[in-house]
């Protein structure tokens, strides 16, 4: 993604990161997907009560 300062609404912002998005493939969809796990901001929770969900576990390894 394109990190260059913009100055736009907040509507066309979606829209422009949405249009974005959708021009990945799909294998980089997926990678987007799991690297956002590594963003600032976001926070792991603890280990939800097992209800038999299917859930992807990613493994913090600093030494990567």
């Amino acid at each position: 993604m394109d990190k260059r300062i913009r100055f736009e609404t907040k509507e066309e912002a979606n829209a422009r990161r949405e249009r974005e998005f959708l021009e990945l493939t799909p294998h980089e969809r997926f990678m987007w997907f799991l690297r956002s796990f590594d963003r600032p901001g976001f926070t792991a929770r603890n280990k939800p009560e097992d209800k038999g969900n299917f859930v992807i576990w990613k493994k913090h390894d600093p030494v990567r």
